[in-house]
C-alpha cells in the first residue's frame, strides 16, 4: 500500500524516541517490569501556579481562536524573559507561538530552506532535525562529535562544513542528547567563522536552557554580529514540566518571524488559548522557582555519572544540562553476549530492552551510531535499579 502514499511519507522516518517509548509501554502492557529511560520528558507535575492560571483563564472564558502568532501579552512575556534571562531585545513582532517548539522548527524550515539547501548540523543532534530539514527539500550536513570532546562542534570543524550551498546552522544547548552546554568562549568563537558568511543564519533551540548545572548559560543570538541572523526556539515543556501543554515559541529577525505566522496560519492558525495564558504566567516567573527540579536533576546526573563509570566498556562525558546521559558503547560492538551479537547501537539498545528490561535510544537516531541515549528524568530507585540491570547485563 506504500505506492498509493506519498514519496514525502514513504522517505521520512519514524522518530526512534517516540518508537522506542511505544514499545516500551506495548511491553509493560504485557506484564514485563521494563524501566523506561527513552523519552525526554520531566517527570515533575507542571507547577501549581502554572496551573491556577490556567484554571482562571478557563473561568475568564478564553475560549476562542487565538491570534496566529499568539496572544500578545504572552508574546510581550517571552520578549521580558529574552532579556531577562538572555540579554535578546526582541519586540513582540519578532515573536512566533506555536504548538510546541517541534512546529517553531518545521515552521522555521519550510520558510528558510529551498530544495538542495545545506543545513550543518553537529552530530549528535535531536532525533527531528533532521527529517525536518529533509522534509522541508533540505540537507542535513553532519558534523561529527565525540565523548572525547563534549560532543561540541568547534569552529574549526564549522569552517570546513561550509559550502556555497549552505544556508543555515541548527544546533541545541543543552544538547539533546549529549547534555552538553556551549559556553561563551565557544561561540564566540562559532561566530568569529559565521562573520565570513554573512547569508547563513542560525537556530539556536535552547528549550534545556534553565536545566543546566553548569553555572551560566549564553544564548549565542547574544553574541555581537549574530542577534540579526539568529531564530532562538524556546518553550515551556522541559523546564516547567509543561509537555502536554504544547507550547513552544521562537524569537526571529521580523521577515522570518511573518513568514512562519503565514505557515502557520494555513497549517494549525494559534496554539492552544488556555495553554497560552498559562505560559504568560510561566515565562514572567523568576527562574529561581525552578531551583527544587533543577537540583534533583544535578543529583541524578551525579548518581548516573557514577553508576555508568562502574560498569566496564562504557565512555561517558558529564553532560552539563538537560536530563540525558550518551555513553559510547562501541566497545561491545562485534561481541557476542548471552548468544545475541552486537554489531551497532540498535542491537546493543535493543539487547538491553530484551535482556536488562531497560528502554534506550540508540545513538544512531541522534547522528552518533557509537552511543545510547539513557533519560535520568526519573526516580533515583528507578535509576538505580535501571543501572544495576544493565551492569549485570553486559558482565
Amino acid at each position: 500500500m506504500t505506492t498509493i502514499l506519498s514519496d514525502r511519507i514513504n522517505n521520512l522516518s519514524t522518530s526512534q524516541t517516540l518508537a522506542m517509548a511505544a514499545l516500551a509501554r506495548e511491553l509493560k502492557a504485557q506484564g514485563k517490569d521494563i524501566i523506561s529511560l527513552s523519552l525526554g520528558e520531566p517527570d515533575f507535575n507542571t507547577p501549581d501556579f502554572i496551573k491556577e492560571a490556567a484554571k482562571k483563564a478557563i473561568d475568564e472564558n478564553y475560549s476562542t481562536y487565538t491570534p496566529v502568532d499568539g496572544y500578545v501579552e504572552l508574546k510581550e512575556a517571552i520578549c521580558r524573559k529574552f532579556k531577562r534571562d538572555n540579554n535578546l531585545d526582541y519586540k513582540p513582532s519578532n515573536i512566533v507561538v506555536s504548538t510546541g517548539a517541534k512546529q517553531s522548527l518545521y515552521n522555521i524550515a519550510q520558510v528558510m530552506l529551498n530544495d538542495g539547501d545545506e543545513v550543518i548540523l553537529p552530530a549528535p543532534y535531536w532525533v527531528s532535525y533532521y527529517e525536518i530539514i529533509k522534509l522541508s527539500g533540505g540537507i542535513p550536513v553532519e558534523v561529527p562529535t565525540s565523548v572525547e570532546t563534549d560532543f561540541k562542534m568547534t569552529a574549526e570543524q564549522l569552517e570546513k562544513a561550509i559550502t556555497p550551498k549552505t544556508k543555515m546552522m541548527w544546533f541545541s544547548s543543552p544538547c539533546n542528547p549529549s547534555g552538553s552546554v556551549y559556553n561563551r568562549e565557544e561561540l564566540t568563537a562559532i561566530g568569529k567563522v559565521l562573520e565570513k558568511y554573512p547569508n547563513i543564519y542560525i537556530v539556536s533551540d535552547e528549550i534545556y536552557e534553565h536545566i543546566n548545572f553548569s553555572g551560566t548559560f549564553c544564548s549565542i543570538g547574544s553574541i555581537p554580529g549574530l542577534f540579526d541572523r539568529t531564530i532562538t526556539v524556546n518553550g515551556v515543556a522541559k523546564a516547567f514540566a509543561m509537555t502536554g501543554w504544547r507550547i513552544g515559541y521562537i524569537g526571529a529577525p521580523e521577515f522570518i518571524a511573518k513568514a512562519c505566522t503565514k505557515m502557520q496560519g494555513q497549517v494549525t492558525s494559534g496554539a492552544n488559548s488556555i495553554a497560552q495564558r498559562a505560559t504568560i504566567t510561566a515565562v514572567d516567573a523568576n527562574p529561581n522557582v525552578l531551583n527544587e527540579m533543577v537540583s534533583a536533576f544535578k543529583n541524578r546526573r551525579d548518581l548516573v555519572v557514577g553508576l555508568a563509570k562502574d560498569i566496564p566498556g562504557f565512555k561517558i562525558n558529564i553532560p552539563e544540562g538537560a536530563f540525558y546521559l550518551f555513553p559510547d558503547v562501541s566497545s561491545y560492538f562485534g561481541k557476542t553476549l548471552r548468544g545475541k551479537f552486537i554489531a551497532n547501537a540498535d542491537d546493543f539498545s535493543m539487547y538491553l530492552l530484551s535482556e536488562a528490561n531497560v528502554a534506550t535510544v540508540t545513538g544512531d537516531a541522534f547522528g552518533n551510531p557509537n552511543c545510547i541515549r539513557l533519560s535520568y528524568a526519573t526516580s533515583e530507585d528507578q535509576l538505580t535499579e535501571a543501572f544495576k540491570r544493565i551492569k549485570e547485563a553486559l558482565a
